[in-house]
């Protein structure tokens, strides 16, 4: 008899905060669920592409991903993963967002989220334990937001093209010549993909590059297999484009 999973001991319960911690080996995918409570996902270890009808992200160690309640979400594993995920009370935190987005995880963010999980329920909130988790929600409310969300379309023929490039993230193939494999005039593709994505064709491209790349780096694949493999002509060009995107190169970005 299949077990119901973890998180449900935890994501309905009636406390402002609660964490837990819960280990995944690679290619482990969660089916698509949803929890009645806001989610704060995070990993120490391994890397997680986490989707919706809307888009799909790339959530590193270093990040984390705001997730609001209600939301319809799959996951899957990249690497061993060892998650550290919190839990808010929709009550506790109205002011938070109210649309999936990728965070900055501060180190003092990161620690909250490892002491959180210590905490037994239920807590007090004058107690050390219930101003932990208050602090938690404070360091949340600065965290910034980060360019890793791929906007998915909801135009059929765009839904094709972005298929494609995400199966095929080398694919060179121009806004043109994608025009004429779809019979559509150019201008109309490239209206449609701001209008849809938020995104020129070009910035799609290259989202959708560096969440391919985020999933080979973190699986040990050499700087040059990746920049060769999603079609740059070279390291250097490569590492460029992803030091603009994250401020480190890619060499260092998971140590």
């Amino acid at each position: 008899m299949q077990l119901p999973p973890r998180y449900l001991a935890y994501d309905r319960r009636d406390v402002p905060v609660i964490a837990m911690a819960i280990d995944y080996a690679d290619g482990h995918v969660t089916p698509p669920h949803s929890h009645p409570n806001a989610q704060l996902i995070h990993t120490v270890q391994g890397v997680l592409v986490v989707g919706t009808a809307h888009g799909q992200w790339v959530v590193p160690p270093t990040r984390g991903l705001w997730m609001p309640a209600g939301t319809s979400h799959w996951v899957r594993m990249v690497g061993d993963v060892r998650m550290r995920t919190v839990f808010i009370h929709r009550a506790a935190a109205p002011d938070l967002p109210d649309s999936c987005r990728v965070l900055g995880i501060s180190g003092l963010l990161r620690e909250l989220i490892l002491a959180a999980i210590d905490v037994r329920i239920p807590y007090q909130s004058d107690s050390r334990d219930g101003r932990l988790m208050r602090l938690l929600l404070d360091e949340l409310r600065e965290i910034p937001t980060l360019p890793l969300q791929l906007t998915l379309p909801s135009d059929p023929a765009l839904q094709q093209l972005c298929a494609a490039l995400v199966a095929s993230p080398d694919d060179a193939t121009t806004l043109a010549q994608w025009a004429a494999r779809l019979a559509l005039d150019p201008r109309t593709i490239a209206r449609r993909f701001v209008r849809e994505t938020g995104m020129t064709f070009g910035q799609w491209r290259q989202q959708a590059r560096l969440q391919a790349a985020l999933e080979a780096l973190a699986t040990g694949s050499k700087v040059v297999d990746v920049a060769l493999g999603l079609g740059y002509d070279s390291p250097s060009a490569f590492t460029a484009m992803f030091k603009r995107q994250f401020g480190v190169a890619p060499s260092v970005f998971f140590r």
